[in-house]
């Protein structure tokens, strides 16, 4: 097979692979504007999992979206792959390499299949590779598209609110007693894992401690499917009455996206609301357990994590292999305290207050 020169790549059409999960799709999007910068009249698919797919929407680089439900079987995957596929396609990128993924790549088209060193036995769907390289995982993504005279230079993931969408949330604050001159903290203190997990009583003692020093304050508490007995734990625990609000209902996540996008800071485990803080230029705080990487943390001052160095920080586990928790257990919470409370009075919207150092609260490299 004759392998397409790229230099003279000239795409019309493009498919991007990026399945799962939704915060791995947020932070897929700054490769979507980097394609239409290389290929300005290039129109541009994705293909991701319904679930996450509403993170794409209104993404001003992406055309189309293909939404493969996760609940399609074998025969119905393979079907709508095969209408996704075969769009007359001249190139198409895969970030992932799922069996999916794979499976698109087979009944794609497009004669330029780019992707990163694939495993063995995998070589036969693509027809160009490459390493990728870097610590933040944008970094890694954009650099699969080296081959193509691509480079990264810090562009962030975006999250594209409607007006509609700003509107209601504002709605949303106003009939709840917020206003304009209160500082808002949205708190995600849920996770699956039990090593990415900060306790309730601990987000909860933060929160309080934060509030008795800043009158002004108020807190939101996010949460996702099945996690509603979690926010309505550190609400009870924090006491902190109206300064408080958990939303009634499930929140979608675009509706999410809009009550974020009023906070001051973000703060929270390590799941994919803290990709939508840096998607929506909102400061973040994040507490990291076992994933003890920076792959996840955009590289700006704006976006802080709250780490306990210890020998087993890395473990990368879901559960604790030696069952003590000790990362996240022996995390102060005066430490998140003074760094989120730093991090309130260091406004990071105005350029001249982004050029200063930020303030450290000698809290950045603790070790045990």
């Amino acid at each position: 097979m004759t392998r397409t020169n790229l230099a003279l790549l000239k795409p019309k059409r493009i498919l991007v692979c990026q399945l799962k999960q939704i915060g791995d799709v947020l932070l897929t999007t700054p490769c979507f504007e980097l394609l239409k910068k290389r290929w300005p009249d290039a129109e541009l698919h994705v293909l991701t999992f319904d679930y996450c797919a509403p993170v794409l929407e209104n993404n001003p680089h992406v055309a189309k979206v293909w939404p493969l439900p996760g609940n399609a079987g074998l025969l119905g995957s393979l079907g709508f792959l095969f209408r996704a596929a075969r769009q007359k396609y001249d190139l198409a990128v895969d970030f992932q390499q799922l069996p999916r993924c794979r499976q698109a790549m087979l009944l794609c088209d497009a004669p330029v299949r780019l992707t990163f060193t694939p495993k063995r036995g995998r070589s036969l769907f693509y027809t160009h590779w490459t390493e990728n390289t870097g610590i933040y995982a944008t970094a890694m993504k954009s650099s699969i598209l080296a081959p193509l005279g691509i480079e990264w230079n810090l562009e962030k993931p975006r999250l594209y609110l409607s007006e509609a969408e700003t509107a209601w949330a504002g709605e949303w604050y106003a009939e709840r007693g917020v206003s304009e001159r209160d500082l808002i903290v949205t708190v995600d203190a849920s996770h699956r894992h039990e090593t990415h997990r900060w306790f309730p009583e601990r987000f909860a003692e933060v929160m309080r401690l934060a509030a008795a020093e800043r009158p002004d304050l108020k807190f939101v508490l996010l949460y996702g499917p099945g996690e509603k007995p979690v926010a309505d734990e550190v609400s009870r625990l924090a006491d902190l009455a109206e300064r408080c609000l958990v939303p009634e209902k499930q929140t979608t996540l675009r509706e999410l996206a809009a009550l974020m996008s009023r906070a001051r800071v973000h703060l929270g485990n390590c799941s994919a609301p803290r990709h939508f803080a840096v998607a929506l230029d909102v400061p973040s705080l994040t507490i990291i357990g076992g994933n003890g990487t920076t792959a996840w943390q955009f590289p700006s001052l704006e976006h802080q994590i709250a780490h306990l160095y210890i020998d087993c920080h890395k473990c990368n586990e879901n559960v604790c292999p030696n069952g003590s928790l000790k990362c996240l257990r022996d995390l102060p919470v005066n430490m998140v305290l003074d760094r989120l409370l730093a991090m309130l009075d260091h406004d990071f919207r105005k350029a001249a207050d982004a050029a200063r150092p930020y303030p450290n609260t000698g809290w950045r490299e603790l070790k045990s």
